[in-house]
């Protein structure tokens, strides 16, 4: 089973490689539109999309995405995952 977490996009940091920086409950980190860019990236700026392996891999709607979060929550796998995404952004910044 694969799991999807919900992020909303707040910037855009590298058109060119279309990437973003998503933010996933309070934690952000890089991800790739490329599955989803079917048009202007900046368009998807504000937008909620699912996230897996750094992929955003299907624009959302934000109540989707809150009750995607939820449930994650509810089952204690987004807990994990949003843990390890905190671990892999706090050595990123202690490089």
């Amino acid at each position: 089973m694969c799991l999807g977490i919900p992020g909303q996009i707040v910037a855009i940091t590298d058109e060119a490689r279309q990437m973003a920086m998503a933010d996933v409950s309070g934690v952000r980190r890089e991800v790739s539109l490329a599955p989803v860019a079917l048009g202007p990236l900046a368009d998807l700026v504000g937008e909620w999309v699912l996230i897996h392996v750094g992929f955003a891999m299907a624009v959302i709607d934000a109540h989707e995405a809150a009750e995607t979060l939820e449930a994650l929550r509810g089952l204690g796998e987004a807990q994990e995952a949003l843990e390890q995404m905190a671990e892999g952004a706090k050595a990123l910044e202690d490089q």
